[in-house]
């Protein structure tokens, strides 16, 4: 999911920045590699390069698929939960 995304999925709703602070400070049970910017970049790099590689690592090994220029493919990854799932 994108940090909009789950931000649009709060009640109530949370900008994506905020989405960004709080997972800043999320436990480490939080799967927090699984939350990329809407256009599947990682954000993270910005702070720490390291932490992006982890992610990319981290998704990867679920077999995330990445566009050539380090994307997630957000056409095929992307997670659309259920209404009924909130």
């Amino acid at each position: 999911m994108s940090y909009g995304q789950v931000g649009d999925w709060m009640v109530p709703p949370l900008s994506a920045r905020m989405v960004g602070r709080v997972m800043y400070h999320a436990p480490d049970s939080v799967p927090w590699w699984r939350v990329v910017g809407k256009h599947g970049d990682l954000p993270i790099v910005k702070r720490d390069p390291q932490m992006a590689a982890l992610q990319r690592h981290l998704l990867a090994q679920e077999g995330v698929a990445f566009h050539e220029d380090g994307r997630v493919n957000m056409d095929v990854c992307r997670w659309h939960p259920d209404e009924e799932e909130r």
